[in-house]
């Protein structure tokens, strides 16, 4: 949909308030989106707030939201957050499991803040797709469901599944949220406004920042890494990696190749593949749920560009993997 000045529709962005929610961590996923919206001096954003039976929703420190009930909130979402705080692995209201699920039928994608990761994995709508949880409930969630793609990470975006660490995490999610939608200057701009302006990774809590884990100085490279390691599962094409970067592609074709000795999409793909031999590692989803969550449209393509990037098969390294646990 255009607007009356030429613009894309505002985008709804809507928040599940599970009682006793940590309030820092629903202010850290909603201000930047408010932000987004002041400082682009347009609506880019529409937030709603949902509850069970709607009203005030209380946070854990008595901080609230006025939202509406579930049964007027409607299926309209662009994307559907939980909230969660607590413990959320003893959360089982079924007419709230049960709506989460027929919003994921209907194309709805959803989010997970903090623990709202363990009530979209208690709705079952979290299969095959890599998801985070504050790092609290992980050995917890893994020993529940031992076949989830659980990494601890501030934040993970696996096609139209986005999930958070909680805490402050929700900003770095929203910076790449931003980034995607808007480009790297707005998403900059925003992250400048909440004197945030150490953005992490995804991978932050385990890795160094992509700047040192790569050795780069140009700041388009990083935002183009940082975009990527971001969308493993449904990767942006070169076009729309120097756009959000805020250089052309050229110039990002020629920067990727003299600094990391690769083309654009060479890297990427590494990056993809680099993903998916830690997927085999850790779980044993079939292979054309791996192919699927690394970016890849089928198995059989998938297992190409594998042999020839590692020198053996996913299969074969499954296989090898197996052989070492016995």
């Amino acid at each position: 949909m255009i607007d009356g000045n030429g613009h894309g529709r505002p985008q709804r962005y809507g928040f599940l308030l599970i009682e006793g929610y940590a309030l820092m961590s629903a202010a850290s996923a909603v201000e930047p989106l408010r932000a987004a919206n002041l400082l682009s001096e347009r609506r880019l954003y529409d937030l709603s707030f949902v509850s069970d039976q709607g009203g005030w929703m209380r946070s854990s420190v008595s901080g609230a939201f006025e939202t509406e009930a579930v049964s007027e909130a409607g299926t309209d979402f662009d994307i559907l957050f939980v909230v969660a705080g607590g413990n959320p692995l003893s959360y089982h209201d079924n007419r709230i499991l049960g709506w989460l699920r027929r919003l994921a039928r209907s194309g709805v994608p959803l989010g997970g803040i903090s623990g709202g990761a363990a009530v979209l994995a208690a709705a079952g709508v979290m299969s095959s797709r890599r998801f985070t949880i504050h790092w609290q409930h992980i050995d917890a969630m893994r020993e529940i469901y031992p076949e989830a793609l659980i990494e601890r990470r501030l934040f993970i975006i696996d096609r139209d599944r986005f999930t958070c660490a909680g805490g402050m995490a929700p900003l770095d999610m929203a910076h790449a949220l931003i980034a995607s939608d808007h480009g790297v200057d707005l998403a900059r701009a925003v992250s400048d406004w909440f004197i945030h302006t150490g953005i992490r990774r995804a991978e932050a809590p385990q890795q160094l920042d992509t700047a040192r884990m790569y050795d780069l100085h140009h700041p388009a490279l990083v935002a183009m890494v940082d975009l990527m390691t971001s969308h493993i599962a449904d990767p942006l094409k070169l076009e729309d990696l120097a756009h959000l970067s805020g250089v052309g592609a050229r110039q990002l074709a020629r920067l990727t190749r003299d600094h990391l000795g690769q083309s654009v999409m060479q890297f990427y793909r590494s990056l993809r593949l680099q993903k998916a031999a830690e997927i085999l590692q850790q779980s044993n989803l079939p292979l054309v749920e791996v192919a699927l969550a690394t970016g890849f449209s089928d198995r059989s393509h998938f297992s190409r560009v594998f042999q020839t990037h590692f020198g053996v098969g996913p299969a074969n390294q499954r296989k090898q993997r197996r052989l070492g646990e016995n």
